[in-house]
């Protein structure tokens, strides 16, 4: 009986095809998610667009929302701003400065955070100096003519929160 070389050939493709599956399997470690402050419950999430749609109904009451991360502090880290499920929709996530603080990383991924909706309503003169604030902490200019009248503003003071 002759030698064949199909066998060690087939055996030999076999442990290459492994190789390469048990590879692609371990090719990109999945990246753990970062929680600050108290996390965030199971509670099921609420659409942004709902809360905009009738803030007052959410105004006190502890909520979750879920979305993009698109701006962070960059002085001290004390809030971020999530976009929600529709377009050109953000809400500010504050937190207690120093207490949770959200590094400039967390730009651009997704992220889960929890607390009471606030509402605050300012003056004009308030309105043009909470604008001239942000705009100083983000580095852009300000116009005070683009403020035009009185504002409400909502934000979620936050308890926590998980970014991917």
């Amino acid at each position: 009986m002759k030698p064949s070389l199909r066998t060690p050939v087939s055996a030999l493709a076999a442990a290459v095809a492994l190789v390469a599956v048990v590879s692609v399997g371990v090719a990109a470690p999945a990246r753990a998610a970062t929680t600050y402050g108290k996390g965030v419950s199971a509670a099921e999430p609420v659409k942004l667009s709902d809360i905009l749609a009738k803030p007052d109904a959410y105004v006190g009451k502890t909520v979750k929302v879920e979305g993009l991360v698109t701006d962070v502090c960059s002085k001290r880290g004390c809030w971020m701003r999530l976009a929600g499920d529709k377009e050109f929709q953000t809400i500010r996530i504050k937190v207690q400065d120093g207490v949770i603080v959200f590094p400039m990383t967390a730009k651009g991924k997704k992220a889960v955070a929890e607390g009471v909706l606030q509402k605050f309503e300012l003056t004009k003169e308030q309105a043009i100096e909470q604008a001239k604030h942000e705009a100083e902490e983000a580095g852009r200019k300000f116009d005070p003519a683009s403020i035009t009248g009185p504002v409400t503003l909502y934000q979620i003071k936050s308890t926590g929160a998980v970014v991917d």
